[in-house]
């Protein structure tokens, strides 16, 4: 048996939640074996006992012991999950209890069918119900015609009155007509060429009037087309009755709709042999559970399908299947059925010609390429004919999996263009509706083009009342047609609408457009697909894990899938700090498409130049500018600095700022004279970046005036028993010491004193920020003794303030230990803490973080940021036995406050991302001895995400 992909099992799911509860299984299945078509397993749940989960792939059916009633329950989707990942080994018999299900599926499909009586209707009934039918088409007639006689524009467009009518066709027992009915509000409130929608709308159903008053004339086929528009009953047994059509039928495309709680599933199988379209709709109330008789996106099956009667035979129920579902690599493509464009017009016209109410036909292009022009979108066939894409559409899904490049696309043409379902590329069928958002707003709006129905318009938007129609602008052929029609005028305009509406979708001429340069290729790697699904997941739910992926794919370097381009360069535009690393796996193909694409094309500039040249300093954006200097300067730190000097009378913006803070890199005593000139700037910004940097040059002359400061400013006076600092600040500051950045910074600072802002503590936390720490070692001792020095109580939080920001600043490991054991006095305390624990030794944090027991978990929680990716496994221990403390207090005291899980639930978010992946085994025991409901669900879900994070590096290898 021929494995399944991930994406064939996730097309099985009935619902999100079902899929996304499936995913979380991962790891707790035991036994789990596959032979031939069987595939079984035992997972563990909150019972003693586990579920037994079997699934006979050659269906697929789906028996577990679950009480879940969807079909297939999380258990057959988790299980069937673990089997296309290939975690599920082949066994040499099948077990026991799924072969005994097995065995009875197998007897009941070869017992001989009960015959079944096939259900007929009554002759007096369906009398009945046609002439109700009949009254009702010829009270919409007469509404129809009253409608174009005043004219559109005066008539009631609400949805009340559209509401009315369509509900009479309801009670008149002709549900299509309503169906067509109740779309028109929206038609007339979301589109602008609304007058020609109606127009056309109102001609099809008067059209469809005409013939059902004529049904008994025409051949039968074209009757059963009358009267599936119309809405008579086509039951299940009926169909069945028809000759069965045997071929390889291939599912090309799979589209899920949901309308008050009705979900619709349409099917469209291409018979490999016959060449034929075959559309299964199937219906599910509350949900999206289908039946699985049908194969997935894909997949191939010999099997029987019973079109439904019509002019133009489409719809089809899915008959006897003659063997299992097998995946195809290639499409069936030859000279009687070439899979041009006009090849595809000339279908849908006969099928129009046979039944002028299609609204759509489904089409198969080969070779073709999708483009976006300034008048929207179209897909070129090899020769250069192309046809347009329907408004409604955004095909960048398309255009990033084509690149340009010759494809295969299985489309639906209706009268508004092309509605591309899926593409077929290297051998894979690739759905492309997709729940990725990538390129929504841009627009794809066609070029507005001259129509034969325009005049027809006019007259109805006035009204045949005030206006006779003229038919001199109706295509020829049209107009002889119309000049033979004798209704009423109102009639009339509607039967020449209907003329001209049919021979424009039936006559439609392909369009010619230039197809762009395709992409180039990328040489690198592919990601791998079970990598690729995961990312693509992830990106979706913007997962936390997304850092971590990256940084594990990154040596390895990548290229994504084209038809992941979009999604990434979706969120490569709103994610700043994945940018670089997203656009980086796009690759070439990304690059490509983003050019495109009026909202990506900015990511092209922000990438940085693969080979680095001065053409880029001299030229290029900011953005391009900052990341080649910064290549520079860590490659070449003076040759970066003397570029910077060249330039820098010229720089100006907040470019100049950026481009300064980059001397960071590497700073040095050479970088001095440019960081001295930086004061100066008349940029507040630049002379704030400046001021920052200088101080961490302790020789500089900066330090040495700072210094002079503090030592005037600051006394220190030696008691007996302790030091005590005098602070004596000038009330008002000189230009010398603003140029060094000490000025009134208020908004900034927010101290007071006396019911009063303080200005002076906030230039008191300037001069102590600025000043070198060895200064304080120096004239009070280590600093275990400096921060025992007496201090003003005015004075002592700006002070404690300004040694944090130096002690940060100048990354000094023995002033952050002493100040975090001191604590810091500000209103950010907790925040100051964590960069101030950041700085000690790992041993050093890990061992203070072991000593605190689970009355501190608030203060473990707010360090562990520092503590790096990922924790050190004595910690993660730790933390697991303190949150199981929680679990096991919150089963003897449920009603206590604080101990449920959604207390700590921004605890067990950061431990899922950070905690070693060897924890996963600790998380799962914890969860089965807890004794607490909730919990055992935290720590579940604690473990299915650090197994989660264990399969998503094992992908990227």
């Amino acid at each position: 048996m021929t494995r399944w992909s991930e994406d064939q099992v996730t097309a099985l799911a009935p619902d999100a939640s079902s899929l996304s509860a499936a995913r979380k299984l991962a790891g707790r299945w035991r036994g789990a074996g596959q032979h031939e078509t069987a595939l079984w397993g035992l997972c563990q749940g909150s019972g003693a006992k586990p579920y037994q989960t079997i699934v006979d792939l050659a269906g697929p059916a789906y028996k577990c012991s679950c009480p879940s009633r969807k079909f297939p329950c999380k258990h057959a989707l988790s299980l069937l999950l673990e089997w296309a990942m290939g975690r599920v080994e082949q066994a040499p018999e099948i077990a026991d209890y799924a072969a005994t299900w097995i065995d009875g599926r197998i007897a009941r499909a070869t017992k001989p069918a009960a015959e079944t009586a096939t259900r007929t209707s009554n002759p007096a009934t369906a009398e009945q119900r046609r002439v109700r039918v009949t009254a009702g088409l010829e009270e919409l007639d007469v509404w129809l015609g009253d409608q174009i006689r005043t004219g559109l524009a005066q008539t009631d467009r609400s949805f009340r009155a559209f509401e009315t009518i369509a509900a009479r066709m309801v009670d008149a027992q002709a549900p299509g007509v309503a169906s067509a009915l109740r779309q028109l509000p929206t038609t007339v409130a979301t589109r602008a060429d609304w007058p020609d929608a109606v127009l056309s709308e109102y001609a099809r159903l008067h059209l469809l009037i005409a013939a059902h008053r004529r049904l008994d004339e025409v051949p039968a086929e074209l009757r059963a087309s009358i009267r599936t528009h119309v809405g008579y009953p086509n039951p299940a047994e009926a169909v069945r009755t028809e000759p069965a059509v045997r071929d390889r039928w291939q599912v090309l495309g799979i589209r899920i709709s949901e309308e008050e709680r009705l979900y619709t599933r349409r099917t469209w199988l291409y018979g490999r042999d016959s060449r034929r379209w075959a559309l299964v709709v199937d219906h599910s109330f509350g949900s999206p559970a289908f039946p699985a008789d049908v194969p997935t996106l894909g997949f191939l099956a010999d099997a029987d399908v019973h079109y439904y009667p019509g002019a133009a035979p489409l719809r089809a129920l899915w008959g006897e299947r003659h063997g299992a579902a097998t995946p195809f690599t290639t499409l069936p493509v030859d000279e009687d059925r070439p899979g041009t464009v006009a090849a595809a017009l000339a279908e849908h016209a006969a099928a129009l010609g046979a039944d002028p109410w299609l609204r759509g036909w489904p089409v198969l292009l080969a070779d073709v390429v999708p483009v976006r022009t300034e008048n929207g979108w179209y897909i070129v066939g090899s020769d250069g004919t192309a046809l347009p894409v329907a408004p409604s559409e955004q095909p960048w899904r398309l255009l990033g999996v084509s690149g340009g490049h010759p494809v295969t696309i299985t489309a639906e043409w209706t009268g508004a263009g092309l509605h591309p379902i899926s593409v077929f590329s290297a051998g894979d069928v690739i759905d492309l509706a997709r729940l990725d958002a990538a390129g929504r707003n841009a627009p794809n709006a066609h070029a507005a083009q001259a129509s034969n129905i325009a005049d027809l318009t006019s007259v109805a938007l006035l009204g045949t009342a005030r206006r006779a129609p003229d038919q001199a602008g109706l295509a020829a052929p049209v107009a002889n047609a119309a000049a033979l029609l004798t209704a009423d005028p109102a009639l009339r305009l509607l039967e020449s609408a209907a003329l001209q509406d049919i021979f424009a979708r039936g006559g439609v001429r392909a369009t010619t457009v230039t197809s762009p340069a395709p992409a180039d290729d990328d040489t690198r790697r592919l990601l791998p697909h079970p990598a690729a699904a995961r990312l693509s997941r992830m990106l979706q739910e913007r997962s936390a894990f997304l850092p971590e992926w990256f940084a594990a794919a990154q040596p390895h370097d990548y290229r994504a899938p084209d038809a992941l381009c979009g999604q990434l360069l979706d969120h490569a535009k709103s994610n700043a700090e994945l940018r670089e690393p997203l656009l980086r796996l796009a690759g070439t193909r990304g690059r490509w498409l983003a050019g495109q694409h009026p909202d990506w094309r900015s990511l092209i500039r922000q990438q940085p130049a693969a080979t680095p040249t001065a053409e880029v300093w001299q030229f290029g954006q900011p953005p391009e500018r900052r990341a080649w200097l910064a290549e520079l300067r860590r490659g070449d730190a003076a040759a970066a600095r003397e570029t910077l000097t060249a330039t820098w009378p010229k720089e100006s913006g907040p470019l100049k700022a950026e481009l300064l803070a980059l001397l960071a890199d590497g700073l040095s005593p050479a970088d001095e004279p440019l960081l001295e000139a930086g004061l100066d700037d008349r940029r507040a910004d630049v002379r704030r970046t400046a001021a920052s940097l200088l101080p961490l040059l302790p020789d500089s002359a900066f330090a040495h005036r700072i210094v002079r400061r503090a030592d005037e400013w600051i006394r220190v006076e030696h008691r007996r028993m302790h030091a005590e600092l005098v602070v004596a600040l000038p009330d008002t500051m000189d230009a010398a010491a603003k140029r060094d950045g000490i000025a009134d910074r208020s908004v900034e600072f927010t101290y007071r004193w006396g019911g009063a802002p303080d200005t002076t503590a906030g230039r008191l936390r300037q001069l102590v920020a600025a000043t070198p720490l060895r200064h304080w070692s120096t004239v009070l001792g280590a600093p275990d003794k400096a921060v025992k020095a007496k201090i003003d109580e005015r004075f002592r939080q700006p002070i404690f303030d300004g040694w944090v920001d130096a002690a940060l600043a100048q990354q000094d490991s023995a002033w952050a230990r002493v100040l975090f054991d001191a604590g810091v006095p500000t209103d950010l305390a907790m925040l100051r803490r964590r960069e101030l624990f950041g700085l000690l030794p790992q041993a050093d944090r890990t061992r203070h973080l072991l000593d605190l027991d689970g009355s501190w978990l608030s203060e473990i929680e707010a360090l562990l940021p520092a503590m790096g990716h990922p924790w050190p496994e004595p910690l993660a221990q730790h933390l697991i036995l303190l949150l199981f403390e929680r679990a096991r207090a919150a089963a003897r005291r449920p009603e206590a406050h604080g101990n449920t899980p959604n207390a700590h639930r921004s605890l067990l978010a950061i431990a899922s991302v950070h905690l070693p992946l060897v924890a996963a085994d600790a998380a799962a025991v914890v969860a089965r001895r807890c004794g607490d409901p909730a919990w055992e669900r935290a720590f579940d879900q604690l473990a299915h995400d650090l197994t989660h994070r264990s399969m998503m590096l094992e992908e990227l290898q």
